[in-house]
């Protein structure tokens, strides 16, 4: 065994696994978990950064606020496609090296931007489109953890992986406010700028501040991952997932739960500053993806326990119903109620991340799985573009969001019929 690469790797060999395996693995997971949250803090700056440019001397209109905010997870969904496959072509520890420094790109590149209220609106797009980076890194990174345990233990690990590195989404929105408004990082990365209110800010710290955590977890995963045997495949030998009428089936299922998970995430400050704008309650947004991020562990550790299709099934019946009561609280203006709403469906698209990412590895063989897992998180990640800017469509066009919670609750339902078709009834094609 090298410092990078493992020679013989057979997670399901369980005395090998307890005598050997397990602490690679383990070494392995707990690197991968801030890399992956760093990622997902990147990926998420604009919902935040995107409140704040106006109050500081921009121009920007609604529609460009809600596409900045949008524009990472485009970018993000489609280079997510092509992550799937890189760490089997360049091994899973290489590509965690490469992709976590390639978040240095948009961080200093937006902590400098928005220094310049002169700054064009094109020139924050590919800002905006360069955090995209980070979302892709999720599907290479559950890609790369995915063979590292054996089967009944994936849905743990994964969900470990996944749930606390979504913990970056809430984790940029709940620092952003108190990073801006610390004179002492400003000092050493420029000027500070006045908001609307007369508050002093360093709008620039929502971006500086994760410069050196990336490079100390950069070097972290260049010293500390492993590339594991057997798992380099061409893209030709994993692209037989797509012959799968189930890569499909998942795909939707996926981008049903993650896909509300981060489009909700990208979308929600704006969206309570629109339709509770005398409040000012927007900054009680990060709630919605750190109790999503949180609860997706155990989402993963249920459906070990009974089965990722059943625990889909019944998290399905309660979205539908928290969007209904999100529907509900709009419509009589009551704002705790809006937000006890929203976050029960943040909470349910959490556990159903979890459980739905159990149910590959059970309905696909090992070499099949973490391309598959990667490739649905890849097509669920355009949530992030789509659902801000379905979001903006209804406002700008209905003056009221509630159509599109129309529109997600209609796809919910085709989400149950589905789950409970394919795998959850009694003659289900697959049990799982």
């Amino acid at each position: 065994m090298g410092r990078t690469h493992i020679d013989y790797w057979d997670p399901n060999d369980q005395e090998f696994w307890e005598r050997e395996e397990k602490r690679h693995a383990r070494r392995n997971l707990w690197i991968s978990v801030p890399a992956l949250f760093l990622a997902f803090a990147v990926w998420q700056i604009w919902s935040v950064v995107a409140v704040n440019l106006n109050s500081v001397g921009f121009d920007f209109t609604p529609s460009e606020l809600f596409t900045l905010a949008a524009l990472p997870g485009l970018t993000g969904a489609t280079l997510r496609i092509f992550f799937t496959f890189l760490p089997g072509i360049v091994g899973g520890r290489n590509f965690t090296v490469i992709s976590t420094a390639l978040l240095l790109l948009p961080t200093i590149g937006i902590g400098i931007a928005v220094q310049n209220p002169d700054t064009s609106f094109a020139t924050m797009a590919i800002l905006a489109a360069l955090c995209g980076i980070g979302g892709g890194n999720f599907s290479s990174s559950m890609a790369n953890i995915s063979p590292f345990f054996p089967k009944k233990e994936q849905g743990g690990a994964l969900g470990i992986n996944a749930g606390i590195g979504n913990l970056g989404v809430s984790a940029v929105q709940f620092l952003t406010p108190v990073v801006i408004g610390l004179g002492l990082i400003g000092a050493m990365t420029g000027s500070s700028q006045t908001m609307s209110d007369g508050r002093e800010v360093w709008i620039q710290n929502a971006a500086f501040v994760w410069v050196i955590p990336i490079v100390i977890v950069t070097v972290a995963a260049y010293f500390g991952m492993n590339n594991l045997p057997g798992t380099k495949r061409s893209f030709k030998e994993q692209s037989v997932i797509f012959k799968n009428k189930h890569t499909w089936i998942m795909t939707w299922l996926y981008t049903m739960c993650f896909g509300s998970f981060i489009g909700y995430a990208a979308a929600f400050p704006l969206l309570i500053n629109s339709q509770f704008p005398e409040l000012g309650m927007s900054g009680l947004a990060f709630l919605g993806p750190l109790i999503g991020a949180l609860i997706r562990p155990v989402g993963g550790w249920i459906s070990d326990k009974l089965g990722g299709a059943i625990v889909t099934f019944w998290d399905i019946v309660i979205m539908i119903l928290a969007t209904a009561g999100v529907i509900f609280f709009i419509q009589i203006n009551h704002f705790p109620g809006f937000l006890a709403m929203f976050l029960i469906l943040f909470m349910t698209t959490g556990i159903a991340n979890g459980s739905t990412f159990r149910m590959i590895p059970v309905i696909f063989p090992a070499n099949e799985a973490p391309a598959v897992l990667g490739f649905t998180a890849a097509i669920a990640a355009y949530g992030a573009f789509l659902i801000p800017n379905i979001f903006g469509w209804s406002i700008d066009t209905m003056g009221t969001s509630v159509v599109a919670l129309i529109i997600f609750i209609v796809y919910y339902v085709i989400s149950l019929w589905i789950t409970w078709y394919y795998y959850a009834r009694k003659h289900a094609e697959v049990k799982c």
